[in-house]
């Protein structure tokens, strides 16, 4: 079923994001009087294909990894005299970098669509509040304590655990302070508390924010009774059942399952002894944990989980908005989205943030399986983003992008006529360049998390 909902889940956000951002490129170009030859979803082998009354034909094609809008173009072949006029090359500067930033633009409005609905939709959230404070660490030093709630980081509130983590994402690799407005259970007053960074968690390949700062939020404790076990991990191979309660681990007695998960994340790779118990009898069970991750992020992975506990109503929240809010909310949240975007491809670019962290194809379709199977709002959600990063890479000056695009044009406005053609060829070849060395980056990156 998870398979399913992966195919269909990629299939369906390459289908509607690739679309939409070509119809941006097509609706513009028309309204500029170009004449649109072909609009393309996918590439290859064309399945359907229809012509409309001004003679477009459209086409729906075998490889859903793309799509293109191919106009009238005496760069690309001979245009009949009668039709210079609708050519694109014809067309002022103004009206070219109108038909290029329509692609990137109409990504932006589909995700500030998207986030409208979300926000209507409304969700429920884990509030913010700290379970346990490690010694030594980031956390402590600042002087938060289990019990409080984070309510703002940066001066962004925060209404969940996700809130809080995209607002620390946003320092990764950077050294300064980061202000936590916390506060108590009851009505006490809001306190104030500074994280001190020094380039933190640079160059990390997983990093995982919340953790690193020695903050482990609040859960309620659960029984650590397996209920699901990986097929292929290592609990199943070494014997372990559904409905095993885990005893002890290398000795050391464990009577909750966040225990379990603590131990197991420090010992990657490592030869262990689990005691459990079984139809009320107590085995040894040796086994050798996984390692999922690579270097200083490589953690332990056992390959099993128990049964969600129930959450106490307190400690969850119903974060919802009305039609006109959720526009608001809409237009923030993909601001937020395109600026972090922006900032973290400067950090890779600037080793402040690991390549490792570019993801490709295959990463894209298993969250949008996961997203699709969770529900309406977290595919929405999943779209949203995914949208969001088309447009912001696809505004990057590399020729061969809309962007490359956008910077000739440009050049050719403030100086009053177009770059050669040998030096816009020199420009493609690069970008092409760049493109695939990213997109094979991007798809070695992928292979290393399967």
């Amino acid at each position: 079923m998870s398979a399913l909902y992966m195919i269909l889940g990629t299939l369906v956000a390459l289908g509607v994001l690739v679309t939409f951002h070509e119809f941006g490129h097509f609706w513009v170009a028309r309204r500029c009087g170009v004449k649109v030859l072909r609009f393309s979803v996918g590439f290859g082998t064309p399945l359907v294909r229809w012509h409309d009354r001004h003679g477009t034909e459209f086409v729906v094609a075998a490889i859903p990894l793309g799509g293109y809008v191919k106009m009238l173009d005496e760069r690309e072949g001979h245009v009949p005299a009668e039709l210079l006029g609708q050519s694109f090359n014809r067309k002022t500067v103004g009206q070219r970098i109108a038909i290029v930033i329509a692609g990137p633009a109409a990504n932006f409005i589909l995700a500030i669509v998207f986030f409208w609905a979300v926000a209507m939709l409304g969700s429920q959230q884990v509030r913010p509040v700290i379970g346990s404070v490690e010694p030594g660490s980031i956390a402590q030093q600042a002087g938060l304590t289990a019990g409080e709630e984070i309510v703002a980081v940066d001066g962004k509130a925060t209404t969940g655990w996700s809130a809080v983590n995209l607002q620390l994402v946003r320092r990764l690799g950077e050294t300064g302070t980061v202000e936590l407005k916390v506060r108590d259970e009851g009505p006490s007053a809001e306190l104030s508390r500074q994280l001190v960074l020094k380039d933190w968690l640079k160059g990390a390949d997983e990093p995982d924010p919340i953790r690193s700062l020695g903050i482990q939020p609040w859960r309620p404790a659960l029984a650590p009774v397996l209920a699901e076990l990986d097929p292929n991990g290592p609990a199943q191979g070494a014997g372990l059942k559904t409905g095993d309660r885990l005893l002890a681990l290398d000795g050391q007695p464990v009577s909750e399952w966040q225990q379990v998960v603590d131990w197991v994340r420090e010992r990657p790779d490592a030869k262990v002894e689990l005691r459990v118990e079984r139809d009320g009898v107590q085995l040894d069970v040796p086994l050798t944990l996984a390692v999922r991750g690579e270097g200083k992020s490589a953690t332990g992975y056992l390959g099993a989980g128990v049964k969600a506990g129930e959450w106490p109503a307190q400690m969850l929240r119903e974060v919802s908005y009305g039609p006109l809010e959720a526009v608001a909310e809409g237009f923030k949240r993909t601001w937020n989205m395109s600026v972090l975007t922006l900032e973290s491809l400067k950090k890779m670019l600037f080793g402040e943030l690991s390549v490792k962290n570019l993801s490709g194809p295959i990463t894209i379709a298993k969250v949008a399986g996961a997203s699709a199977q969770s529900g309406v709002g977290d595919f929405l959600n999943f779209l949203a983003y995914l949208s969001i990063s088309l447009g912001v890479l696809n505004l990057l000056p590399i020729p061969v992008l809309d962007g490359g695009h956008l910077l000739f044009y440009l050049i050719e406005w403030a100086r009053g006529r177009p770059l050669s053609e040998r030096v816009q060829g020199w420009g493609v070849q690069i970008g092409i360049s760049l493109v695939v060395g990213v997109m094979l980056l991007a798809l070695v990156n992928d292979l290393g998390r399967l």
